[in-house]
């Protein structure tokens, strides 16, 4: 009798599900994976689409990470519109159903689970998440292609001009460029006092007049609680900070205020959750339940700074789930940690961030130290430079680097300047370490103290004080 190949299956065939099937597949030819995908659009960069509907990206197929073909000459196979219902982790069984209703139910010597996460509507009435779907819709999410298609479908058959944008991160901001770019009238809504709170207020409010300038209305201090249709319009209700109740009127309303996990089948077989209901894994990535893993925006993090966070990012679940597809596989590897940084581009200016806030490091135990220095971002005598903002927070007991902001113009080098104090981080090096570093100069380019050494010294200079 001749056994049947060992089998895994996936469950999500987004960032961490293709990097756990390539991964594995790799290490172990033999070994059978299925990944199981509720739509027909496998290994899309979710967070391109912005630049889709600007039309900075012209065919939306470019989004592909790989193409079908590419990823199917490996040798992983896919179930297109398939959606999973229910594990069951006695029988090592997935049930799903096609869009037509047929069930079928896949058998697995191992599972990774990346269903992602899923957008968070909590908190506004007159809405739900299949209401957003229904295809004459005004009020649309943007997470799938299927939200990506829809909402193509408003702006190209529908007399749109005039849209709300509920949410200010990242995906809300750069939402704002590309409906600008359409020549449309943009408005986003804020609830707290200034728009991307993922760094310091005064850093937001330089986005913020970037983004007025440039035509975009910013409405902050403004908790939409209510959003209706009518025939013709979209009605968005908001409150302000003197609890005062204001309603405008829109063509669309495009609702961006967060995601949540989509832990559903996994919470169903009895997996445990920790924090913000995400599931639990270990260091490579298993779930408290046998022979499943688990990678991506479903899952909690290690986070090098703070222990257990939970932090949806793409680079965070490429990586989580090549972990997971190197330990299925029978190479044991585990994943390292996330320090949470992003990178946002608003028109001609970039923002980043690594590590922690000064009021993140205060929450975590630390005793932060901040200073702020602005610094060209190559020798200013050759044509074209820039001043970034470069703002350090270290530690002020041993100096070890805890976080970093930076923003500065297009073209200054902003998110590789960032990604140095990433390195730094991640190998838990003080401020000071960094003035050691070997970096390149080129007067067109930089500086023989490059910019972020010129910030890390006076950060070490303005700590000597206290």
């Amino acid at each position: 009798m001749v056994r049947d190949a060992e089998k895994l299956l996936i469950i999500g065939g987004s960032d961490a599900g293709i990097s756990a099937a390539l991964k594995a597949k790799e290490l172990k030819p033999q070994l059978r994976v299925q990944v199981l995908l509720a739509d027909e659009y496998p290994n899309l960069s979710i967070c391109g689409l912005p630049y889709a509907v600007s039309g900075e990206v012209p065919n939306w197929h470019s989004l592909a990470h790989r193409d079908l073909q590419e990823l199917t000459s490996t040798g992983v196979e896919f179930q297109m519109n398939m959606i999973a219902k229910k594990i069951d982790p006695q029988q090592h069984e997935v049930i799903a159903h096609s869009f037509a209703g047929e069930l079928q139910i896949y058998h697995y010597d191992h599972l990774v689970v990346a269903t992602g996460a899923k957008p968070k509507l909590s908190g506004i009435t007159g809405i739900d998440l299949a209401r957003t779907q229904q295809q004459n819709s005004k009020v649309r999410v943007l997470h799938t292609m299927a939200d990506y298609f829809a909402l193509e479908t408003n702006l190209t058959t529908n007399s749109v001009q005039n849209v709300a944008i509920v949410g200010s991160g990242y995906i809300g901001i750069e939402m704002a460029e590309a409906l600008q770019k359409r020549h449309l009238n943009v408005t986003i809504f804020q609830r707290g006092a200034e728009i991307l709170s993922t760094v310091d207020a005064d850093l937001g409010q330089i986005v913020h007049q970037k983004l007025v300038a440039n035509d975009v209305q910013v409405a902050t201090n403004l908790t939409v609680s209510e959003i209706n249709e009518t025939e013709t319009k979209v009605k968005v209700v908001g409150v302000n900070a003197d609890q005062k109740i204001n309603t405008y009127d829109f063509d669309l309303a495009l609702v961006v205020v967060g995601v949540q996990p989509n832990t559903d089948l996994l919470v169903a077989a009895g997996s445990e959750t920790g924090i913000a209901g995400a599931v639990k894994v270990d260091q490579y990535m298993q779930t408290t339940l046998p022979d499943i893993w688990a990678a991506g925006d479903l899952v909690e993090t290690k986070h090098h700074l703070l222990g257990k966070a939970y932090l949806p990012l793409g680079t965070t679940a490429h990586k989580q789930g090549r972990t997971a597809g190197f330990n299925v596989a029978g190479v044991p590897r585990t994943f390292k940690g996330s320090i949470g940084t992003q990178v946002l581009k608003v028109f001609d200016l970039v923002v980043a961030r690594t590590g922690l806030l000064a009021k993140e490091a205060i929450q975590a135990g630390f005793a932060p130290f901040t200073v702020t220095t602005d610094v060209d971002d190559h020798k200013a005598y050759f044509p074209g430079a820039h001043k970034i903002k470069i703002r350090i927070t270290g530690d002020q007991h041993t100096g070890r680097l805890l976080g970093v902001q930076v923003i500065g113009y297009y073209g200054s080098e902003v998110a590789k300047r960032c990604d140095i104090f990433a390195v730094a981080i991640f190998n838990n090096m003080t401020v000071a370490e960094i003035s050691d570093l070997d970096l390149s100069y080129s007067p067109p380019v930089g500086s023989p103290w490059d910019a972020v050494q010129i910030a890390t010294q006076n950060w070490e200079q303005q700590s000597l004080k206290y």
